[in-house]
């Protein structure tokens, strides 16, 4: 049957679309006859197993088709028989027109349908919005794709680039989306991940210690000068006669950049702040965990994520004020300890000790050559003391190497300078260093679970080769792969589906999931003061 084999997603022309139970019923019949055929065929003895799998592919699929194709007929059948002739959504009058046909790309490939179509009844000059009713009561979206492909596609988008998902898709499926259409799909779900995040219930069986990791990192976004072109005209160029030519032509037409200099950033990074959440339970002195691990991260200021933290914080049974113990850990961030200190005020934060660790290997290097036994034995003797919570004495030690060297003399002036920004690194978070205590209680002394989460979340997918992305976009793919991480994925496409369909039951709305332009960063809550003042 044409409709169910050869159907495009675009317009099909003068295509025959089977519009009744009992033709495609026999549709099925038809391509189910066929597919027993073919088997009874290949049964040969010259036929391998593989050459045969591979042809019941199409076969199956084909099959499928026809069986969607039947759902959708009897579907309308049913749909259209409690119509009434006018109807009435809110405050939105509709009539019966003329049925209308569209193609749909399904999991089995493409099928064409026809449903009833409902004119909106307005007045003379008045834009008037169409409606299907059976599109919205079988939650089918003005995409022209279906929810579970569009979700997949997109699930893979989040893994890895738009072509490759694209590609991985084709590889299971008849027709795949385009690389537009799973972006734009991408950015449609990204509008619901803030709404998810703040109506997701709290975990349940969590335990008592409350364990909460932040960190900052930088991906690489576009520039101004980069936007512009890849917003402008395109220009009209004569076609090359290979793509080793075309990337020579291109090559010629670059402005030539000047030779960045030491120290200068080639990946205009804009930064993004991921939260890690986890409890432990305590098991006589040991506190076992993580328990229920959940991933937040977010490119809007740093601000929204402490935010974000101390209302989960609350849903899960750590308000503000409580007796039960909360654990922050940075890495020393000013910022992240800004905020920590105003919305955690009672909680431990603590500095991850690896950072401390690396700016004493580091400092170490102005008082015994790098690398020496000299070295190594300097920052062993430190880290013992920095493990046994004493702080405060590797301070004293470097005051006392400090007031040793020189003010004069061949590379004083820098080693001198590096070992005061390590002093005083050390002494403005002494109370965040007491790894002794931490120990013996069993808590947290490093970030490993944030660091993990970066690398996992955001540099496995948004910091490879050439990319260049802009904050919203990044936003968006971000809080997928959050919602994925924390298994919520499922869930949280069946919400968005189910709030689609909805609304466009209740409504008459033709509801379209793919976006064009992304939703904004989250705002920021001032403080009250601060909220006053402005």
């Amino acid at each position: 049957m044409p409709t169910i084999t050869k159907a495009r997603l675009g317009r099909n022309g003068d295509e025959v679309v089977i519009d009744d139970v009992d033709s495609a019923r026999e549709a099925v019949r038809e391509q189910a006859s066929e597919l027993i055929d073919f088997a009874l065929g290949q049964s040969d003895r010259k036929r391998t197993f593989i050459a045969f799998e591979a042809g019941l592919v199409p076969q199956v699929m084909a099959l499928a088709r026809a069986v969607v194709v039947l759902f959708l007929v009897a579907s309308e059948q049913r749909e259209s028989a409690v119509l009434e002739a006018r109807v009435v959504l809110g405050d939105r009058t509709f009539r019966q027109a003329p049925a209308q046909s569209r193609s749909l790309l399904t999991w089995f490939g493409v099928v064409r349908y026809e449903r009833t179509y409902l004119r909106e009844v307005v007045r003379a000059g008045a834009q008037a919005r169409g409606f299907h009713p059976l599109d919205a009561a079988l939650g089918l979206l003005a995409d022209r794709v279906s929810p579970a492909v569009l979700a997949i596609a997109v699930r893979l988008a989040t893994r890895m680039s738009f072509a490759a998902a694209r590609e991985e898709v084709g590889w299971f499926l008849p027709t795949a989306p385009s690389t537009e259409v799973i972006e734009a799909a991408l950015l449609g779900y990204g509008r619901h991940t803030q709404d998810w995040f703040a109506q997701v219930p709290p975990p349940v069986d969590d335990g008592e210690v409350l364990v909460i990791q932040v960190d900052s990192k930088g991906v690489p976004t576009a520039t101004d000068e980069e936007l512009r072109r890849r917003r402008g005209k395109r220009a009209r160029r004569a076609k090359a006669p290979s793509p080793r030519h075309r990337g020579r032509a291109s090559r010629k037409r670059r402005t030539k950049k000047p030779r960045r200099k030491k120290g200068d950033k080639a990946k205009n990074a804009k930064m993004g702040t991921m939260v890690v959440m986890y409890t432990l339970r305590s098991q006589g002195d040991l506190l076992l965990g993580p328990i229920n691990k959940r991933y937040y991260a977010s490119f809007a200021p740093k601000r929204h994520a402490f935010e974000y933290a101390r209302r989960e914080a609350t849903r899960r049974g750590f308000p503000p004020g409580t007796k039960r113990t909360v654990q922050i850990v940075t890495d020393g961030d000013n910022d992240l300890g800004r905020y920590a200190a105003e919305l955690f005020p009672a909680a431990l934060h603590t500095i991850d000790i690896a950072h401390v660790v690396e700016k004493l290997w580091d400092v170490g290097s102005s008082l015994h050559r790098e690398g020496s036994d000299e070295h190594h034995a300097w920052v062993e003797t430190q880290k013992t003391k920095l493990y046994a919570g004493k702080a405060r004495s590797i301070v004293a030690e470097l005051n006392h190497h400090l007031a040793r060297i020189p003010i004069t003399g061949p590379g004083n002036k820098f080693r001198r300078q590096k070992l005061a920004d390590v002093r005083t690194y050390i002494a403005k978070r002494v109370r965040a260093m007491n790894y002794g205590d931490l120990r013996r209680r069993d808590l947290e002394i490093g970030s490993g679970q944030v660091e993990g989460a970066i690398k996992s979340l955001m540099y496995r997918r948004m910091d490879q080769g050439g990319m260049r992305w802009i904050k919203e976009r990044a936003e968006a793919l971000l809080q997928l792969r959050c919602i994925d991480a924390n298994g919520d994925w499922q869930s949280f496409v069946d919400r968005v589906h189910d709030q689609a369909r909805n609304r466009a039951t209740s409504t008459g709305d033709r509801i379209r999931l793919q976006q064009r332009t992304p939703a904004p960063l989250p705002t920021v809550q001032l403080p009250v003061e601060l909220a006053e003042a402005a």
